[in-house]
């Protein structure tokens, strides 16, 4: 039993992680109990810096095991922590707990613009904008009301092309960047946060899978909860190309653009609409090009999609503020925290 007040840490599945007992509580071979003393170490501070970089390496380094990694109480006891005054102790706690709400706050702030992003979706991509007189539509096998305007349009018939990628399991550092499933969220980003380069192909020809700022990337192969998501790809990346996981669309720009493909596979992905028509394998889902080319798209005239994406395009700015915001503090409280906790910054 660890009383009230004292503190429990992961010491296999979880490993690092900590928290302080609100209650007594009893714990499993997962987990050990601290009883700390009072008069030498405030149980905040004692979470803080076991969860920190600094020690959560120790931790880790010491763990042992092949399936499941633990560290054993004997091994988690050497471990020696950094110890000021308590007074200090307090005061870095309260430090890195004022950062911490910070970061809930973006967070916050983060859930409550996606919330509107979807609700703003939802309304702007079957009813647009002003409309007062609507048509009932099949969309996909459901019913739908659309602005009479609209037309119902599928996919085939607003693009040039849908091309699949290349496969490579190759890697090479003098290669090209070839984005990858992994390199595309669920809410619409292309992101390079982790990417592989891969030897250029000798029996294609590279030109033909290049990207350019404009195209739809749709994921085709993935876990069937992942499947089908998308982005625009914006030039995040150079002379890059992509894997046979992703289809790269490009649309004909007299009908459509690609910012409203891209909002709608997103509601459909939201919708689990890509989950219900995959094919599905071992390990992971596809979705056929032929299957892929006969979804329905609710079709505005030109201007109106614009108009529809800029709004959406605008809480996605927002929402990507937040995140590099929340990027920021967290560095913050990173660089702040090995201060702090090696002395090198000291609060009295």
């Amino acid at each position: 039993m660890v009383p009230k007040g004292h503190i429990i840490v992961a010491t296999r599945v979880g490993l690092g992680k900590a928290a302080i007992t609100k209650i007594d509580v009893a714990i499993n071979q997962d987990l050990t109990g601290i009883i700390l003393k009072s008069e030498k170490i405030e149980p905040e501070y004692a979470v803080r810096v076991i969860t920190s970089p600094l020690v959560a390496r120790l931790i880790i380094a010491s763990a042992r095991g092949t399936t499941i990694k633990g560290i054993s109480r004997k091994e988690l006891s050497k471990i020696k922590l950094p110890l000021p005054p308590l007074s200090e102790q307090k005061k870095i706690a309260e430090v890195l707990r004022t950062i911490d709400e910070a970061i809930q706050a973006v967070d916050e702030s983060i859930a409550k613009l996606e919330r509107l992003k979807k609700g703003s979706m939802e309304r702007l991509l079957t009813q647009g904008i002003n409309h007062t007189r609507f048509k009932e539509v099949e969309l996909n096998g459901r019913k739908v009301r659309i602005p009479e305007e609209w037309e119902v349009k599928k996919v085939e018939d607003v693009i040039i092309e849908a091309k699949p990628g290349f496969a490579s399991g190759k890697r090479d550092e003098n290669g090209i960047i070839q984005l990858r499933m992994n390199n595309i969220t669920t809410d619409g980003r292309v992101v390079l946060d982790h990417y592989l380069k891969v030897p250029i192909p000798r029996n294609k020809n590279i030109e033909d899978y290049l990207l350019k700022p404009g195209d739809v990337l749709f994921n085709n192969t993935n876990s069937v909860d992942l499947l089908g998501k998308s982005a625009v790809f914006r030039g995040e990346c150079d002379f890059c190309t992509y894997s046979n996981h992703i289809t790269r669309i490009r649309v004909k720009e007299d009908i459509t653009i690609p910012e409203w493909l891209v909002y709608n596979f997103i509601r459909l992905w939201q919708m689990k609409y890509f989950k219900q028509i995959a094919i599905r394998h071992v390990g992971q889902a596809g979705i056929r090009k032929a299957d892929l080319l006969a979804v329905k798209l609710p079709l505005p005239p030109l201007e109106e999609q614009k108009k529809i994406a800029e709004i959406l395009r605008t809480i996605d700015e927002a929402i990507e503020a937040k995140r590099a915001k929340k990027e920021k503090l967290e560095r913050m409280k990173k660089a702040v925290m090995e201060k702090l906790l090696t002395g090198e910054i000291r609060v009295r």
